[in-house]
């Protein structure tokens, strides 16, 4: 008995013709319980589209919180001020009616002297008021940065230009609007050139930059973006305003003295930057006797993006391999009804010479056939989910090239796993009882 002769499954690849007979009984067989046979499928395709759909909006969710993080840097390590709970404010500041807190030039000093490795500290003050263009108006932030600010927040400039140290050391009246208050304030002309008003001061718009992306954990406590941005010279916003913030607003008044509201601290090296940080901590916790700072560091920030990403992943695959589950123990219970009905059928395949193993070739290759269709019309379900939800929801979606065949072969491998023992039971029949089977 030749090699081939003793194994069906390689006759059957030897022999294209047997093998597209094979699986047209195979298709045929499928075909004349459509119904019942796509039912059965059903399982598969949920499965399937689950595990691509699932990884495409994890994967897009991972994908826009690590963009975020890089955005702010990993070279950076970023401190912001944090106005103290109600009742941490000192005596003194509650009978001045002035909350004075955060960030200091005697920490940046210090952390420039003491902290070896830092390459720059670049501080900035934000204060909110309305900004106006003749009468159109918009509620937003007005920052006093430094030059180097786009550097270090990686934030593009669209049209124009930042301003200059040399404006920055004339303090003159320049600044530098985000996308979101040029389009309020400017929506049928270009900004370049033209002049915007906060309070009674008045600003030559030099360039428009990128609107700047949601704080990380600015529901903490922390910086809250806002919508619409003015950019102006740190020493224009200090001459101007001074140290100390008065706001009326509804007939409330608030007063707050605040040198910086934010700081950016950038370090020579990426694998020196969460030692630094700690050391950053250390200054500030011996300066501060209120919580009236925090600390960011991307790159920490970065790796628990990851980690919180394999997590998920371990979670929407344990759902989607459920899935899958169920659509196979579906695939073994209506294998196992097809071997009862067509019990005649093997009985007179075994009396005209075939083997035992040609019957579990002959079930597998329907089993496969069933969970193939089924994970092909998984992956383009699959696929649209994510299309449909990033179009009509906006959240970002990252469809991998991998995914679509990934999720086809464990369909796949599901019908072949859910198979067998279908397979098995209809190859040990005896052919005598068989045939007698009514």
């Amino acid at each position: 008995m030749s090699f081939l002769a003793r194994h069906p499954i390689l006759r059957l690849v030897a022999s294209p013709q047997h093998l597209w007979r094979t699986i047209s009984l195979g298709m045929k067989s499928i075909w004349l319980n459509k119904l019942r046979s796509f039912l059965t499928a059903l399982g598969v395709i949920f499965g399937v589209a689950s595990v691509v759909a699932m990884l495409a909006i994890g994967e897009g969710a991972s994908h826009e919180a690590q963009e975020q993080i890089r955005r702010l840097g990993s070279q950076n390590i970023i401190l912001e001020s944090v106005k103290p709970p109600d009742g941490q404010g000192s005596s003194a500041e509650s009978r001045s009616m002035v909350l004075e807190y955060g960030l200091t030039a005697r920490d940046m000093q210090q952390i420039r002297q003491t902290v070896p490795g830092i390459e720059l500290v670049v501080p900035s003050r934000i204060l909110t008021e309305n900004i106006w263009n003749f009468d159109r108006s918009v509620d937003g932030q007005i920052l006093g940065v430094l030059p180097v600010y786009p550097e270090m927040r990686n934030r593009q400039l669209l049209s124009g230009r930042f301003f200059t140290d040399l404006e920055m050391n004339e303090k003159l009246p320049v600044c530098v609007l985000n996308q979101g208050a040029a389009a309020e304030l400017f929506p049928l002309s270009t900004p370049i050139g033209k002049s915007v008003r906060v309070k009674g001061y008045y600003y030559r718009i030099v360039g428009i930059i990128e609107n700047e992306g949601q704080r990380v954990g600015s529901d903490n406590g922390g910086i809250k973006t806002a919508d619409s941005q003015l950019l102006i010279p740190f020493s224009t916003l200090m001459d101007q305003y001074g140290e100390t913030f008065f706001r009326m607003r509804s007939g409330s008044f608030e007063a707050e003295k605040v040198e910086y509201h934010e700081a950016i601290v950038r370090v020579n090296d990426v694998n020196m930057v969460e030692s630094r940080a700690q050391a950053i901590r250390q200054i500030l916790s011996s300066n501060h006797k209120k919580e009236d700072w925090r600390i960011i560091v991307p790159v920490e920030l970065l790796r628990q993006a990851e980690r919180t990403k394999q997590i998920f992943s371990i979670v929407l695959g344990s759902i989607a391999a459920i899935s899958l589950l169920v659509g196979g123990i579906g695939i073994m219970n209506i294998m196992l009804a097809s071997v009862t009905e067509r019990t005649r059928e093997i009985g007179i395949r075994r009396a005209m010479g075939a083997r035992q193993t040609d019957i579990v070739v002959q079930f597998l290759i329907e089993t496969v056939l069933l969970s193939g269709a089924g994970g092909i019309m998984g992956v383009v379900l699959g696929i649209s989910i994510p299309i449909a939800v990033e179009h009509f929801a906006g959240v970002t979606t990252v469809v991998k090239f991998w995914s679509p065949a990934l999720a086809f072969l464990i369909s796949v491998v599901t019908g072949i796993a859910f198979g067998i023992y279908p397979a098995r039971r209809a190859a040990m029949m005896n052919p005598v009882e068989a045939l007698r089977h009514e």
